[in-house]
């Protein structure tokens, strides 16, 4: 195709052409992976923001020795560059899902994986996904992309998102992120998802299980007992240097006065200790 041969019409192509690129929204800042360790993803600016690192140590998630021990290994592989298979972390509420992600990913980070980095996003951006691990695909750092409390309370169209970012189409999923995820339902199923039209939710409940298999390894967080409540708040009082007697039958006072025992339960109670006797945590 030539050029306008009339100058007013090829002043106007131009001013045309300078409109265009003004309205165009301008491309996505480099993001600086050497500025943390963790990022929350805003899928509306797609836009990294640094943030600190995460302060509670592994070894004082007490009583999930065994879930423990299998996104520990998982994670290891992955940032070995070895097969890995991406994570959902499901179960009770306190239980310890998402400080064993957060807490795990620390311990390699900090480690033996330099290069690993995680990467969270909101659960509302999940069909963000796709986009987002385009943007990490090729990159020499190994991301860990982390949404926390995960449901489709919207119906199928994010979990469509989510199986498409596992899947990758033609060119398959990055093999430098994963995917992790906590829930507190197995199958990531919205309460009241039975509700409305049978057929759409029938639908709509065989999109959202099929997406929560393509998470490769499930690990569950049952509630927790009575011991093991009381031993997680024995370890986070000694390991903070609290003392107080009769402490554990005020933790068993706390959790009856909460409605419950877990892992979250014990440092809130070990939180209101630290006030009490005046001294500061360090996370």
């Amino acid at each position: 195709m030539t050029a306008p041969s009339d100058p007013s019409l090829a002043d106007l192509a131009a001013r045309i052409a300078a409109a265009l690129e003004r309205l165009a929204p301008p491309a996505p800042a480099e993001p600086d992976f050497e500025a943390a360790r963790l990022f929350h993803y805003e899928a509306g600016r797609e836009a990294f923001l640094p943030a600190p690192d995460y302060g509670l140590a592994l070894d004082l998630l007490v009583g999930i020795d065994v879930q423990k021990q299998r996104f520990v290994q998982n994670l290891g592989r992955f940032a070995s560059g070895l097969p890995a298979n991406h994570a959902l972390l499901w179960g009770s509420r306190g239980g310890g899902k998402s400080s064993l992600v957060k807490a795990g990913f620390m311990d390699l980070a900090t480690s033996a994986a330099p290069a690993l980095r995680m990467v969270e996003i909101d659960r509302d951006a999940i069909a963000a996904l796709p986009h987002l691990f385009a943007r990490l695909r090729g990159r020499a750092e190994r991301f860990v992309v982390f949404c926390d409390d995960l449901s489709f309370e919207e119906g199928a169209s994010a979990a469509k998102s989510l199986k498409s970012a596992l899947e990758g189409g033609v060119a398959g999923p990055p093999e430098n992120v994963l995917l992790v995820a906590t829930s507190n339902r197995r199958h990531l199923m919205p309460r009241g998802h039975e509700d409305g039209d049978m057929l759409a939710a029938k639908e709509d409940a065989e999109e959202t299980i099929s997406a929560s298999d393509r998470f490769g390894l499930w690990i569950g967080f049952p509630p927790m007992d009575q011991p093991t409540y009381l031993a997680a708040v024995a370890a986070y009082a000694e390991r903070f240097g609290l003392k107080a007697p009769n402490l554990e039958r005020r933790a068993l006072q706390w959790a009856q006065l909460r409605g419950g025992r877990s892992g979250r339960v014990a440092f809130q109670f070990v939180r209101d200790l630290a006030g009490e006797l005046g001294k500061p945590l360090p996370v």
